[in-house]
C-alpha cells in the first residue's frame, strides 16, 4: 500500500468534544494526520476574516492542509437551512471561507433518505441541486474551487450522484465519496467508489457491517477493520483510482443498526431507482455478514441525556478516532510518510 496517500479527519468525528478550531487542529496534528476537514461551519467557531486567518496560520504551523464544507444546497430538501440564505448565497459565502483557508473544495450535499420519502420526487431534488451548482459556476471556476457533493445519509446512490455531477459540470463539481453512506442506499461501498472515482475530490471513510435480518438487512457503522465491506480493498482502490486525494476519516460508530426492511412491498415505494445488479452486490454482503457486537456498553443505568452518558460518548469518540487512525497507519499504511 502506498505511503504517500494523505490521511485526514473530518471533525464531525469529534462533534461532542466542544473543542475550538485550534484544539481540533492540535488533536489532528497529535495523531500525525496530514489533513483536517471542517465539514460544518460550527467547528470553525466563526467565519470572520481575522478568525479564519488565525485558523489558517495555526494549521500552517502544524503542517495541516484544510478542507471546508457545510450542509444542503437543495432548496427542496428537508435538510436545507433556508434561514442561512439561498443556496447560491450559502455557496458563495463558503467559497470565501475556502479561499481564506486554502481549501480546494467546499463540501455540501443534497439531503438525506427522508428526501426519498416525501411528496417531492427525488429527481426534482436532484434538479434543484444541479441548479444551485450552476448558479455559482463562474465563481467556482474563478477561484479554482470544486463543489464536492457528498453521497449523504442515504440520499443518492453513486450512479445518481455521478449523473448529477456530469449534468452540472465536472469542471467545477466533484464528489465527496462517503463509504458509510453508500451502504445506506443498498449499495456496496466498493461499487460506489469505482462509480464515483473519476470525480472524487475528497472522502469520508468509515467501515460498515451488513448482515441479514428477518425484515431484510441491517447496516451498522463500526470500528475500522470490524466490518465486512472490504475496507482494505476500498483503501487500496482509493489510492489507485483517486491519486492525490485525501483519505479522510469520518468516524461515526453507531450504537444500533439501521434496518432496511426490503421484504416489505411498502419499502420499495422509495427505492424503485435501485438497479437489480447493484442490489445483488449488496445482498451478497448481507449474506456474508454477522451481527456486530463491538459497541461498548454505556454507564450502567445512565440515561442517554445524562451528564454521565454524555461524558462516556466524548471518551468513546476519541477512542474510536484513535483506533481508526492507528488501523490506517498499521494495516493500510496510510499517513505513515
Amino acid at each position: 500500500m502506498p505511503t504517500s496517500v494523505k490521511l485526514g479527519l473530518d471533525f464531525f468525528s469529534l462533534r461532542s468534544q466542544g473543542w475550538s478550531a485550534f484544539e481540533l487542529l492540535d488533536y489532528a496534528a497529535k495523531l500525525g494526520l496530514q489533513s483536517a476537514h471542517f465539514s460544518e461551519p460550527r467547528f470553525l467557531g466563526g467565519l470572520d476574516e481575522a478568525h479564519l486567518d488565525a485558523v489558517k496560520a495555526h494549521a500552517d504551523r502544524l503542517g495541516l492542509e484544510l478542507e471546508v464544507g457545510f450542509g444542503s444546497i437543495c432548496s427542496s430538501s428537508e435538510r436545507f437551512q433556508s434561514g442561512a440564505g439561498t443556496a447560491k448565497q450559502q455557496l458563495r459565502r463558503m467559497f470565501q471561507v475556502a479561499r481564506r483557508l486554502g481549501s480546494p473544495i467546499v463540501r455540501c450535499y443534497l439531503g438525506s433518505s427522508k428526501d426519498r420519502e416525501g411528496p417531492i420526487p427525488l429527481d426534482q431534488h436532484i434538479e434543484n441541486t444541479i441548479k444551485a451548482c450552476k448558479s455559482v459556476r463562474s465563481e467556482a471556476l474563478d477561484l479554482g474551487l470544486k463543489i464536492a457533493i457528498e453521497n449523504h445519509a442515504g440520499d443518492l446512490q453513486s450512479r445518481q450522484l455521478r449523473m448529477l455531477i456530469e449534468e452540472a459540470g465536472p469542471d467545477y463539481v466533484g464528489a465527496l465519496y462517503d463509504s458509510g453512506n453508500a451502504a445506506w442506499t443498498l449499495e456496496h461501498p466498493l461499487h460506489a467508489l469505482e462509480t464515483l472515482a473519476p470525480y472524487v475530490a475528497t472522502s469520508g471513510i468509515r467501515d460498515s457491517a451488513i448482515w441479514e435480518v428477518d425484515a431484510g438487512a441491517a447496516v451498522q457503522w463500526v470500528a475500522m477493520g470490524r466490518g465486512n465491506v472490504e475496507i482494505a480493498t476500498i483503501a487500496e482502490r482509493y489510492a489507485a483510482l483517486c491519486p492525490g486525494k485525501v483519505f479522510s476519516l469520518e468516524i461515526i460508530n453507531t450504537r444500533s443498526p439501521r434496518v432496511f426492511a426490503y421484504w416489505s412491498q411498502d419499502f420499495w415505494e422509495h427505492y424503485r431507482d435501485v438497479p437489480g445488479w447493484v442490489l445483488a452486490d449488496f445482498l451478497e454482503r448481507a449474506r456474508s455478514g454477522q451481527p456486530y457486537d463491538g459497541v461498548p456498553p454505556g454507564p450502567l443505568g445512565a440515561a442517554p441525556d445524562s451528564t454521565e452518558f454524555k461524558r462516556f460518548l466524548v471518551e468513546q469518540e476519541r477512542r474510536d478516532v484513535e483506533q481508526a487512525v492507528a488501523f490506517c497507519k498499521t494495516e493500510l499504511v496510510f499517513g505513515a510518510g
